[in-house]
């Protein structure tokens, strides 16, 4: 098993060419912008892709990317358990923005808020939704008190189960030919 690595912005800017990009976030998050070059395989796929990933390490280093550095770290764990080797990239894509580096957006395709912003919305939603309904009915209450709870266990264990849910909803999903297409490039 090998040992996750990792890079801050720009150590992984200087060296970008000697690696081989994976964007680990959902094909929306994605397409509101991405390291010049990334290869689009979505956490809750890299199993599927992991003869692909392995393909590509043997060519070149593997650079996991996503918006803050956790989903990344923990593709990087996953692929150490498969014998391959992989580096992160320390604060993901806010960070690399935020230190003025591009990030390369697809032709006509519709940014969508990233993850974190989607599970605040929902979180949000819910709690006003079950404090309002309490109002009429007591028990809707418990409602708000559940996401307290969901937001105070994702805290606690650095997991998200509302991210894991938003994940699957159709504009977080990439299309089918989309993920074909990237891992046969990555094979090639």
């Amino acid at each position: 098993m090998t040992t996750p690595t990792a890079l801050i912005p720009a150590q992984a800017a200087a060296r970008l060419d000697d690696y081989t990009v994976i964007d680990v976030r959902t094909p929306g998050e994605y397409a509101s912008g991405h390291l010049p070059g990334a290869h689009n395989i979505p956490l809750d796929h890299l199993h599927t892709a992991l003869p692909a990933l392995k393909a590509a390490a043997s060519r070149s280093n593997l650079l996991m990317v996503c918006a803050s550095g956790n989903r990344s770290t923990t593709a990087c764990t996953e692929l150490a358990a498969a014998d391959i080797p992989a580096t992160t990239l320390t604060g993901g894509t806010t960070a690399w923005a935020g230190e003025g580096h591009t990030l390369q957006r697809p032709e006509n395709s519709r940014a969508v808020w990233p993850m974190e912003r989607q599970v605040r919305l929902a979180a949000g939603a819910l709690v006003l939704l079950g404090l309002a309904a309490g109002t009429r009915w007591r028990p809707a209450r418990w409602l708000s008190a559940a996401i307290g709870g969901g937001l105070i266990f994702s805290a606690a264990t650095n997991t998200c189960g509302m991210a894991a849910a938003l994940a699957k909803l159709p504009h977080n999903q990439p299309r089918t030919t989309d993920l074909h297409a990237t891992l046969q490039a990555l094979q090639d």
